[in-house]
C-alpha cells in the first residue's frame, strides 16, 4: 500500500524514469486505497454544509419571531355584528294565551217525538239563520190539529146559541116573564162556552206549534256540524244527544287572559276608543286574523291571577275555527318617534344597561342607556343613544373600551322589514308585555 509520500514519489518518478517506473508499481498502485488526504473531503464538505443551514434556519426563525411580536404588538380586530339605531313609531301590545269560540252554538234537538223524514243540511254547509235543517213527521199533529178544530167549530156553535138565548131572557125581564134567576143562569152558561171556546184555540195553537216544531231550521247562520241521526229514525224530546251542531263562526270569539295587573290599563285605554287584537298560530309565527276587543270579565281568576278578554273576529276566510289554540296580541298603544335599538345590544353592568357604540374609526365605546320599553326584539331608549348611531348586537363579549372591529353581517334593525314584534314565549307560555318604563318582563333594564 502506498502511502501519501508514496504517491508524491509515484507521481515523481513518471516523470524521471519513464515507463519502468510504471510496470515495476503497476501491481501496488492497483491494489493500494485512495489516499488518507482525498478521504477528508467529503466530511468537511458535509461539516461546512450543516453549518450553513443551521445559520440559514436560525435567520429565518429569528425573522418568523420578530413578525409574530409585531403582529402581537399591533391591534386586532374584532369581528362582531352591527345594527343601526333608528327612529320609529313602536307597537306595545299585550300577549296572552288564548281559544277560539264559536260567537254562537246550538245543539240541534227535537222539541217533538217522532220519525225523521228528511235531512236537508248537508255536513259542513254554510246555512242561513231559518233555513230548513230537518223535517219530522208532522201527520200526527195535523190530525190533532183538525180535530180541535172541529172541536171548537162545536162549541162556537153552542156559545152562540147560549148568546141568542141570553139576549131573549134579558128582553123579558122588564114584562116580568121571566126569573131574573134564569137570566143569570143563562149568563153564566154563555161565559162556560166561551172560556171552551177559548181553551179549544189554546189547543189549536199548540197543534199548530208541534207541526212548526217538526220543520227545525236554523236560528243563525252558521255551519253544519257532523250529524248524529239519518232519516228513518224515531227521535224524542227527551233525548240528550243533539241531532246536529250549529255553530256561527263569522263572526266568532277569542277570550284569552291576562295578567290583573294590567287591566286598569286596559279599561282605561278600552274608553279612549276600540283596542286591536291579533290572533296567532300556536307557534306564534302566522298572524290568522285581526279582530277588535269586546269586553273584559267581571272578575279576576285568583288562582292564576289572571282575568278573562273577549275579541270579536269578522273571520270571514275560516282562519279561526272553534276550541283551537291562539295567541292573542292586544295593541295597547303606540308610541310615536322613539329611538330603538335591537334587543340583542343591550347588556348589563355594575353601573347599569349598556351598549359598545362605533366610533368612526371602527373602534367601540361603552355608552350607559336608560331603557324605557322592551317589546321583543326591539328596545325603546330614552336617553344615551341617538338615531344614526351604530351598535355592536353581536360578540360583545369580546369587547372592551377601544376594542378595534370589523362589522360582519349587519343586523337589520327591528321592525324594518314592517313585521311588528311580541313578547317572546317564556316555559312554553306566551308572556304578556307591559307598557311602561321598564315594566315589561323580559325587559334587560329593568
Amino acid at each position: 500500500m502506498l502511502t501519501s509520500n508514496t504517491c508524491t514519489s509515484f507521481r515523481a518518478g513518471v516523470g524521471q524514469n519513464g515507463g519502468g517506473l510504471i510496470r515495476e508499481n503497476m501491481t501496488d498502485f492497483l491494489e493500494r486505497k485512495p489516499c488518507k488526504a482525498t478521504g477528508r473531503v467529503f466530511p468537511i464538505i458535509a461539516i461546512l454544509s450543516l453549518a450553513v443551514c443551521t445559520v440559514l434556519i436560525g435567520c429565518s426563525s429569528s425573522a418568523d419571531s420578530k413578525q409574530q411580536r409585531a403582529q402581537a404588538a399591533g391591534p386586532r380586530s374584532i369581528s362582531v355584528a352591527t345594527a343601526p339605531v333608528q327612529r320609529q313609531d313602536v307597537p306595545v301590545y299585550l300577549s296572552g294565551l288564548g281559544a277560539v269560540t264559536a260567537f254562537n252554538t246550538a245543539n240541534i234537538k227535537s222539541r217533538v217525538d217522532g220519525q225523521i223524514m228528511k235531512v236537508n243540511a248537508r255536513e259542513g254547509e254554510n246555512v242561513k239563520q231559518g233555513q230548513l235543517l230537518i223535517e219530522i213527521d208532522s201527520r200526527p199533529f195535523q190530525v190533532q190539529l183538525d180535530q180541535m178544530q172541529a172541536q171548537l167549530s162545536r162549541d162556537q156553535a153552542q156559545l152562540h146559541d147560549a148568546q141568542l138565548n141570553l139576549e131573549r131572557y134579558t128582553a123579558l125581564i122588564p114584562s116580568g116573564s121571566i126569573a131574573q134567576q134564569q137570566v143569570d143562569t143563562q149568563k153564566a152558561l154563555v161565559d162556560q162556552l166561551q172560556g171552551t171556546v177559548r181553551t179549544d184555540q189554546a189547543q189549536i195553537d199548540n197543534a199548530k206549534l208541534q207541526i212548526v216544531y217538526c220543520h227545525i231550521t236554523a236560528p243563525f247562520d252558521g255551519r253544519v256540524g257532523l250529524r248524529q241521526v239519518d232519516p228513518g229514525n224515531i227521535i224524542h224530546a227527551s233525548d240528550t244527544n243533539p241531532m246536529l251542531v250549529l255553530t256561527q263562526l263569522q263572526p266568532i270569539a277569542v277570550i284569552f287572559t291576562l295578567p290583573e295587573d294590567v287591566l286598569p290599563t286596559v279599561s282605561k285605554r278600552m274608553k279612549l276608543g276600540t283596542l286591536e287584537v291579533d290572533a296567532f298560530s300556536r307557534d306564534d309565527q302566522t298572524k290568522l286574523a285581526t279582530g277588535k276587543l269586546l269586553t273584559i270579565d267581571n272578575q279576576i281568576d285568583p288562582t292564576t291571577g289572571t282575568a278573562k278578554l273577549k275579541a270579536v273576529f269578522s273571520n270571514t276566510d275560516n282562519q279561526l275555527w272553534p276550541n283551537q289554540f291562539v295567541n292573542a296580541d292586544l295593541l295597547l298603544e303606540t308610541r310615536k318617534n322613539s329611538t330603538v335599538v335591537p334587543t340583542a345590544a343591550i347588556l348589563r353592568g355594575p353601573q347599569g344597561t349598556f351598549v359598545y357604540s362605533v366610533n368612526p374609526d371602527k373602534t367601540v365605546q361603552d355608552r350607559t342607556v336608560t331603557i324605557a320599553l322592551t317589546q321583543g326584539d326591539t328596545t325603546v331608549i330614552t336617553s344615551g343613544l341617538n338615531p344614526g348611531e351604530i351598535v355592536v348586537t353581536d360578540g360583545q363579549d369580546k369587547l372592551q373600551r377601544g376594542s378595534r372591529i370589523e362589522p360582519r353581517n349587519a343586523v337589520p334593525p327591528a321592525g324594518a322589514n314592517g313585521a311588528r314584534s311580541v313578547a317572546p314565549l317564556t316555559n312554553g307560555v306566551h308572556r304578556p308585555a307591559q307598557s311602561s318604563s321598564g315594566s315589561i318582563p323580559g325587559n334587560p333594564g329593568s
